[in-house]
């Protein structure tokens, strides 16, 4: 079992920056993927970057320029560097973590888990 926990979400002016955290935690054995979602009111979950642990990054075309996805191995923290907001941006931003994790039988297993989401806003 994967624990997701997320932070940095908030209200900024258009053109404003903000850092989304994703730190995971549990019996990981290796994380393969984490990435970032997000979900406008009415719209659908759409992904907004992924990065392996390999350093291979993947964005969605209209964040490009704008955001950088990272991580911390030493921490299992995912971050998500987003800059010249835009109020098309704003919406609920979720983590996501495919990762191979230890069972109590013993046994590795892969995992899929996601972060409780967390809020960004950008309006004047």
């Amino acid at each position: 079992q994967v624990q997701l926990v997320e932070s940095g979400g908030g209200l900024v002016q258009p053109g404003g920056s903000l850092r989304l955290s994703c730190a995971a935690s549990g019996s990981i054995r290796r994380i393969n993927v984490m990435g970032w979602y997000r979900q406008a009111p009415g719209k659908q979950r759409e992904l907004v970057a992924t990065i392996t642990s390999e350093d291979y990054t993947n964005y969605l075309d209209s964040v490009k320029g704008r955001f950088t996805i990272s991580r911390d191995s030493d921490k299992n923290t995912a971050y998500l560097q987003m800059n010249s907001l835009k109020p098309e941006d704003t919406a609920v931003y979720y983590c996501n973590v495919e990762s191979v994790v230890l069972t109590g039988s013993g046994r590795y297993v892969p995992s899929d888990d996601w972060g409780q989401g967390t809020q960004v806003t950008v309006s004047s």
